[in-house]
């Protein structure tokens, strides 16, 4: 999830382990610790962008992680505040759920974590997308209330405890509407005798109202949307060429080999002029027309010569649809059913 949804949970963790103890401080010590798995973007500066990409919410998310760093931090928090007597045991346990519960909301994201590391397994649920105001927006407004209250007054565990209810009971909600909605696409394949191996489904940009379905064939992939404010049928798209064979002479090569693994197999190939073009469909289209909107996640790769390629990612063309505004207006009118 973003930064500011991870500060907010580390905040209410924190007040929930140590609050009555410590106060405020058990706050700004769970919004550090919820930012800290985080961290892993710097992996940047020090390797290439497609390896950062496949490192990220790697060890960092990890239990094993929150494990090794909790009494670490736990330690350094009993020095700093060593006239409190709280002892490290207790700051450690406040740092070990701040830590844990971050890489244990991004398990609901498309692009999910390794939290079971060093397993090569990433777990991703997809029932929420990265930024949901739904999510963040009332959660952020009880944890700020209870932060105005002094910390022996019940109002202030209250309001902290209502904001975990109410961001756990939505999250709970979307998970419930992924079913709804797979089950929804499932019945149309088989109303349409649309034969596939593979279905996923995932919420589109800032909401749980409009799903989107990748569907893998014999031959390619198949996509298609769904609001629950829709009254019309729903349309799937024609199928996509995988072309996986385009690939083929360049398999041995490590940048090919990492951004099939990143894709986890939601991938098509597609040839223009000398160049190769690799879609990652797992992110989705800027637009919602299956089979025009251009997709979120590309790379090109350039012959080299020796059964090699360079490898690199393709910003998207955001005027190809209009512009970030247009983006946003589509988004909305889609979800509305239109």
């Amino acid at each position: 999830m973003d930064s500011l949804t991870q500060i907010v949970l580390g905040a209410a963790v924190g007040e929930a382990v140590l609050g009555r103890k410590v106060g405020t401080r058990a706050m700004l010590w769970g919004a550090i610790a919820g930012t800290i798995p985080d961290l892993d973007v710097f992996l940047r500066s020090f390797v290439d962008p497609i390896t950062a990409t496949e490192m990220h919410r790697g060890f960092s998310h990890s239990i094993v992680f929150a494990v090794l760093m909790a009494p670490v931090l736990g330690w350094i928090a009993e020095k700093i505040h060593k006239k409190r007597k709280v002892g490290r045991i207790p700051w450690s346990w406040l740092f070990f759920w701040a830590l844990v519960t971050h890489p244990m909301l991004d398990n609901h994201t498309t692009w999910g974590t390794q939290f079971f590391w060093p397993f090569d397994y990433r777990v991703a649920y997809q029932n929420i997308f990265v930024v949901d105001p739904l999510y963040t927006l009332p959660f952020l407004a009880f944890t700020m209330a209870a932060m105005f209250h002094k910390r022996n007054n019940p109002r202030r565990q209250k309001l902290n405890t209502i904001g975990l209810i109410v961001s756990s009971t939505y999250m709970v909600l979307t998970i419930a509407l992924k079913g709804i909605s797979f089950v929804k696409f499932e019945n149309s394949l088989e109303k349409n005798k649309i034969e596939y191996l593979e279905m996923d489904t995932r919420p589109t940009p800032l909401n749980t109202v409009l799903w989107n379905a990748q569907i893998q064939t014999e031959g390619g992939i198949r996509l298609a949307y769904y609001s629950f404010l829709d009254s019309k049928e729903i349309s799937f798209s024609n199928e996509i060429p995988k072309n996986g064979k385009l690939l083929e002479p360049y398999m041995d090569q490590a940048e090919v080999k990492q951004i099939v693994k990143i894709s986890a197999g939601w991938y098509f190939v597609q040839q223009e002029e000398d160049f190769l073009y690799f879609y990652d469909t797992r992110f989705g289209q800027f637009g919602f027309d299956p089979d025009r909107s251009p997709f979120m996640w590309k790379y090109k790769l350039t012959p080299a010569g020796n059964n090699k390629v360079t490898v690199e990612r393709v910003p998207p063309d955001l005027s190809e649809i209009g512009g970030v505004g247009t983006a946003f207006s589509d988004l909305w009118n889609r979800i509305r059913g239109n």
